[in-house]
């Protein structure tokens, strides 16, 4: 069953309870540790945990804090802008992508604390655990090994947005929150705590559970794997500069993929944004949604993506999370359908002309051939929308052309007609699955450590993979003529030839972003492999006469994590330190 089965339980006690339950004080009336103290009340606190992965905590709510990362991974990437009604449409995700944000920047502070929210909530349910017995909780050990890595999610999400956190687990008295400074341990214990802890649940966790939904043994494996994959790339703490890749923790992501059997890819890609394919053979760890289920609004939709439907005559939506003009040109293919590195120096693909009369656009330099995995990403003028027959995509689908370009986000966005969308107001809402972890990854996180650990002739079967099965997807069609493709798809494979090192390394960082696109992990990865500077100011040098918002943009050093909110700061009294980059409290 769906999350949603087991949130229709918990829905009002989810929502009743305040973080600052376990932060502050205990307030009346609440469902604080001891009203909840019994065997009975286990399993609404961790369900109560798990509908943490919803993100519609403590009155926030996730369409401006996504739990997707849309904001935080992507439109701070090269990848996304933010879209919307111009610059101040939400002003704090424009700080982002412009890296003007402060320790000031509300949007942060209130992530900060909605993932304190939920470890509070984990480590609330593992209190209890922790005081019944086996013959009361018959799979009591189970649920804690749950809480575990739901607890140990939360953090790694902390760590690679935070960087400097305070840690806090079950046996910390409430009452000492107030006292743990952020600085006690480094980003490399906090990660080896993590993996520590999901490697400690995958030897207690089945390997299928009766819930649809709810964490196994893959999930804790294969969240182990990529924990110790950016461990694997150490920083500097006063730069925040990669210094040396740890080839024994390396080794070790390759040994926890490899226990991780039964999964592989999806036959088509545009399969990944269809409902019928949630929990199939390619996901590993999914938040699960639902619409209509008898619950207020429309039901347990993702509201993380409700900002994000194109405007116009088909969903009339916000148009926010718009891809990058960047991002459409690194899909740019050679004479054997092998990605141009070098994109940045060509003409921008398929780019738009409006005439100021009719506002009628003309697309511009679309001969070059293109990876087909760009339509299945990027709604484009002129272009077939999915199986929307009245019109292609066009002028009328974008919000604020003149700041953001005609482009719009094609992931995560149900057919206008499918049954599984629900329209609130102007926005069309899904049940559409989250991939946490899907099997794409694994086939990447593998190849990334096998490439780094000069390995990379095994490595190139594994991207293969994955080029193969972009390569054999339907391609988008002409809206004119279904007989023709849409655009000059080609697509190929990496040969043996020139499979050096350095090519490789080059080639996965570039697969990883093609097929990875719009899902919320580009910048993570950029600060993980040390390259976040280099490849942002690149990226806003070309982008600066698309974009003019960027003119004054720049990657400064020591800028890889957000700053420490002030907020934060003053909670603790002054006990917090700021992260490197910004100016100290």
């Amino acid at each position: 069953m769906k999350y949603s089965k087991i949130f229709l339980s918990v829905a009002c006690a989810a929502l009743m309870t305040s973080c600052s339950d376990f932060l502050e004080n205990t307030p009346q009336g609440t469902l604080n540790d001891g009203v909840m103290n019994s065997p009975q009340s286990i399993d609404l606190l961790v369900n109560s945990a798990y509908a943490s992965l919803y993100g519609f905590l403590e009155g926030y709510h996730p369409n401006t804090l996504p739990t997707n990362n849309w904001s935080y991974g992507e439109v701070r990437s090269d990848n996304a802008y933010k879209g919307g009604g111009g610059t101040g449409d939400v002003y704090d995700i424009h700080l982002m992508e412009t890296f003007d944000n402060t320790a000031e920047t509300g949007n942060l502070d209130q992530k900060w604390f909605l993932l304190y929210c939920s470890v509070s909530r984990c480590n609330s349910a593992l209190r209890v655990l922790n005081e019944v017995s086996e013959e009361e909780v018959p799979n009591k050990e189970i649920r804690i090994a749950e809480m575990k890595v739901l607890r140990a999610h939360f953090y790694f999400e902390l760590s690679r947005m935070y960087n400097k956190i305070p840690y806090q687990d079950e046996y910390l008295p409430t009452t000492e929150y107030i006292n743990v400074p952020n600085d006690e341990f480094t980003r490399d214990q906090h990660l080896s705590r993590i993996a520590a802890d999901l490697l400690a649940a995958a030897e207690v966790l089945p390997a299928k559970q009766g819930d649809r939904g709810r964490i196994n043994r893959d999930i804790a494996l294969a969240y182990a794997a990529k924990v110790k994959l950016y461990q694997a790339y150490e920083q500097d703490p006063a730069t925040n500069k990669v210094v040396n890749i740890n080839k024994s923790l390396l080794n070790e992501v390759v040994s926890l993929i490899d226990r991780v059997q039964g999964y592989g890819l999806l036959p088509d890609f545009q399969d990944l944004d269809r409902v019928e394919s949630d929990n199939g053979i390619e996901s590993v760890f999914d938040v699960q949604y639902s619409v209509n289920d008898g619950s207020s609004d429309a039901g347990r939709v993702n509201w993380s993506m409700q900002l994000c439907q194109p405007t116009g005559p088909v969903y009339g939506g916000d148009c926010f999370f718009l891809p990058s003009q960047d991002l459409i040109n690194a899909y740019q293919t050679d004479a054997n359908g092998l990605p141009v590195f070098d994109y940045q120096s060509r003409p921008d693909y398929a780019s738009i002309s409006e005439d100021a009369t009719t506002h009628a656009l003309s697309v511009n330099n679309t001969t070059p051939t293109v990876d087909p995995r760009l339509d299945f990403v990027v709604g484009r003028p002129g272009i077939t929308w999915k199986s929307w027959t009245e019109c292609p995509y066009g002028y009328d689908w974008a919000r604020d052309p003149g700041v953001y370009g005609y482009n719009g986000t094609k992931r995560f966005i149900l057919d206008r007609n499918d049954p599984n969308i629900t329209f609130v107001g102007c926005h069309g809402l899904s049940k559409l699955n989250w991939h946490l972890i899907r099997y794409a990854d694994l086939l990447l996180w593998k190849a990334e450590a096998l490439i780094e650990l000069g390995r990379q002739d095994e490595a190139r079967p594994l991207i293969n993979q994955i080029r193969e099965r972009a390569m054999n997807s339907r391609y988008v069609k002409d809206f004119n003529d279904p007989s023709k493709d849409a655009a000059n798809y080609k697509i190929g494979l990496y040969p043996a030839a020139g499979w050096t090192q350095e090519y490789a390394r080059q080639a996965l960082r570039t697969e990883t972003r093609l097929e990875k696109a719009m899902e919320g992990e580009r910048y993570y990865d950029l600060v993980r492999w040390g390259v976040a500077k280099e490849v942002m100011n690149r990226y806003f040098d070309a982008e600066r006469d698309n974009r003019n918002y960027y003119q004054n943009t720049t990657f400064k050093d020591g800028r890889e994590y957000f700053a420490i909110p002030v907020a934060q700061y003053n909670f603790s009294y002054g006990r917090y330190t700021q992260n490197p980059g910004y100016p100290q409290f």
